[in-house]
């Protein structure tokens, strides 16, 4: 009997009950004190979940997740639920009102696609998983919406869903996937799924070679609160078109096909662009939005005259630019009172901790500022400035 079929019996749900909000600290004296009425393996199990609750609660927020049920694989791949909503929002608008959810996970996805309203089938072919999902549909009042299914997705026929989801298994036994057709499955078979239905959307890693996006897809990179977060193919929408979508908002930014900027000498400002920015290669359209170029032609920091506001880039007021010279650093550091130091670096080998212990040994004043190591026109260059 695995730890979620021990979890979903009675006694299992009074014992989750029991340990919510036991910290980690406290584990110890709490499951020798269960242990003396309550099986062993089901307060390692009520113990286990407790704590993957506590860590779900930064993707899907307190409430939820304080009622949900978790693997530990389920905890790390799940999308977030904002964006969840973003793109379950976006199927709604497009006139989609059913749903073939495939590798649903422990149900992230199907969650929000159903609280949209859209009718969903949840496809997994790991039993403990797809339990997983069935028991968050029913642990969130969804299953007249969600119908969970253990099987193998590339058996299931989605010919009556008006739309394809599918979040393949990007994670190996050593670690993260690169290659799109190492995918479980393969984005080849992925995108056959995807084109024998109205619309689709398929998550792939925001690393993906835009080469390998396939000419009928939209391309979207997403990131929530500055962190990228996945990017999409989505298909049945604008073939051809790139586009950065910042959460919370949402604020999308479409490509225009635009050329790279031009290098210029530094400016009074300095921007950086949000990371699905430059996942989707749109740098050269944020810098026509803040009349600015670029410190090196192989570095996506921006810089201007004039302060712009754009939510597609954070904006530094520069104040000093120097050579690569930890000496000269750790002096005008000492000479502005700086005590806390942020390190920010594109284009350099040096390692932030590194630089900060080096060039900031003991808090020194009141200050902060914040240093930039990168490179300008070719040249290692040291970029001392403040948010702006």
């Amino acid at each position: 009997m695995n730890d979620l079929a021990l979890l979903l019996t009675p006694e299992g749900r009074a014992l989750l009950h029991e340990v919510r909000g036991t910290v980690p600290a406290d584990e110890l004296t709490v499951a020798t004190r269960l242990r003396r009425e309550h099986p062993a393996a089901l307060v390692s199990a009520a113990l286990g979940q407790a704590r993957l609750r506590q860590r779900a609660a930064v993707k899907f927020g307190a409430e939820d997740a304080g009622r949900m049920f978790f693997t530990p694989h389920g905890v790390e791949q799940s999308t977030r639920t904002s964006v969840a909503t973003y793109r379950a929002e976006r199927l709604k608008a497009l006139g989609v009102t059913s749903v073939a959810d495939l590798c649903c996970g422990i149900g992230g996805d199907a969650i929000a696609l159903a609280r949209a309203g859209i009718r969903v089938l949840a496809v997994d072919r790991d039993p403990v998983t797809a339990g997983a999902a069935r028991a968050n549909a029913e642990a969130l009042g969804l299953t007249d919406l969600v119908e969970v299914r253990e099987a193998d997705v590339t058996e299931v026929d989605t010919a009556s869903y008006d739309a394809v989801f599918v979040d393949p298994a990007r994670r190996g036994g050593r670690g993260r996937i690169f290659d799109p057709e190492a995918y479980s499955p393969p984005l080849s078979w992925a995108v056959r799924a995807a084109l024998s239905a109205p619309h689709a959307a398929l998550k792939v890693a925001p690393g993906i070679p835009h080469e390998a996006v396939p000419a009928e897809a939209e391309a979207e990179w997403v990131s929530d609160g500055g962190d990228v977060k996945e990017a999409v193919l989505w298909f049945g929408t604008e073939p051809g078109a790139v586009r950065a979508t910042l959460l919370p908002g949402p604020r999308t930014l479409l490509s225009r096909g635009l050329p790279d900027p031009d290098v210029r000498p530094v400016g009074r400002y300095l921007y950086e662009p949000d990371g699905a920015v430059i996942r989707a290669h749109l740098v050269a359209e944020v810098a026509e939005q803040l009349d600015g170029g670029l410190l090196d032609a192989t570095i996506a920091y921006l810089t201007a005259d004039e302060r712009h506001v754009t939510p597609y880039a954070s904006a530094y007021e520069i104040t000093d630019q120097l050579p690569f010279s930890v000496k000269k650093l750790k002096a005008l550091l000492r000479e502005r009172e700086i005590g806390i130091l942020t390190v920010k670096k594109r284009g350099s080998a040096v390692e932030p901790e590194e630089l900060r212990r080096k060039a900031l040994p003991k808090q020194r004043g009141p200050n902060s500022a914040t240093v930039f190591m990168t490179r300008v026109a070719g040249a290692p260059t040291m970029l001392l400035g403040h948010p702006a």
